[in-house]
Parts: structure tokens; sequence; C-alpha cells
């Protein structure tokens, strides 16, 4: 996957987040979390040697806050940020075009995921179609027992996939709202997957 940040991007845009004010480390964290949608989270590795290179340059200096430590921009990282704000806007501009790669990569690895429940589904929608054909239905209304016992594979396996992603969900949720785009794409790969269910049980 190409880099979230190109070189030196990411340590300009933390003094952005800091020019609205004093932020401890996983304020910063989940500041770009939150302007990313969800869909990219930097690790404590990789924002805390960048401020202390911007503190090593003046840029940045730090207080203590109990046992936390708040960083806030100087003078100095304000000039800065200030000679440098048309590549501020060119760094958020990447960051909105990182933003709909990241989302077409999460949205591709849901379809994927999907693709497996699809195909099971098919088969065993086939299975159940194959048996009905070759089977005299000689009591109206009622399946024959091999068709029973394929609808309730398939009603099982929907149960199954829907109690799995409701627990993963709600961890989810436990841990930070759901974002917008992550709502929209499973909305869109829900749908999606339902359409090619119905194909496969119509055709």
């Amino acid at each position: 996957m190409a880099p979230v940040f190109a070189h030196g991007a990411l340590r300009l845009y933390l003094l952005a987040l800091l020019e609205s004010g004093p932020k401890h480390g996983y304020e910063l964290i989940k500041a770009l979390k939150e302007r990313f949608g969800g869909t990219y989270s930097p690790s404590a590795g990789t924002i805390y040697p960048r401020l202390g290179k911007l503190e090593e340059e003046g840029l940045v200096a730090t207080e203590s806050a109990g046992r936390r430590t708040n960083y806030h921009i100087t003078a100095a990282g304000l000039a800065e940020l200030n000679r440098r704000r048309d590549e501020l806007a060119g760094v958020e501009s990447d960051i909105s075009a990182s933003v709909r790669r990241l989302a077409d990569n999460l949205r591709e690895d849901i379809r994927s995921n999907m693709r497996g429940l699809r195909a099971d589904l098919a088969a065993t929608a086939e299975a159940a179609r194959a048996s009905a054909l070759s089977t005299d239905f000689r009591v109206p209304g009622r399946l024959p027992a091999e068709s029973q016992r394929s609808l309730k594979e398939a009603e099982m396996m929907l149960q199954q996939f829907r109690d799995d992603l409701r627990a993963e969900l709600r961890l989810q949720a436990g841990r930070q709202p759901l974002s917008p785009l992550a709502l929209e794409t499973l909305r869109t790969v829900l749908e999606q997957a339902g359409i090619s269910i119905r194909n496969s049980l119509n055709s």
C-alpha cells in the first residue's frame, strides 16, 4: 500500500494540529484517525519520534499535565507553519486522496470476505433446486427432506454470518463510533450481496 503521508508531510500536519492548542500524543493520534474517517490510525511509534524531532528543532515544546505530556507549538513552529501554508494545503489534498484510496481498499476487503458466503449460498441454493426437480412432491406444501436440509443449512449460514458480523460491529463500536464511511461501505456491500444471492436463487 502506498504511504499515507509523503516524506515530511506528517510532521507539518502535526504542527497544524497543534496550532489549535496543546495536545498530548493520544489526542494527536485520535485527531488523525478522525481526519481519515477511521480508515487509518497512526501508531505511537510513528507519532512520538516525529514529535521528538519537532521538539529538537524548537518547533514544539512540551509541558507536563499529570501523567501526560502535552505538546504545544512554539513561535518558531508557528512561523514555520505560516511559511508552508501552501504546502499544507497540498497535504490536505493528499489526505483526501488517501481517504478515498483507503476506503476503496476497505470496500474491496469486505467484498472479498463476502464472496465466499455468496458462493456457499449459491451452491446450497443449486443443491436445493436440483433436489426439488428430482423429487416427487406427494404432499402439497411440504418440502422434501433434502430440500429441508439444504434450506436449514442456508438459514444457519445466514444466521452465523449475521451473528459474527454483529459481534464485530459491537466490538468496533465499543472502541469508537462507527464512521459514516464505514456505515456507507457496509450498506453498499450488503446490498450487493443481497442482489447476488437473489440472482443465484432465481437463476
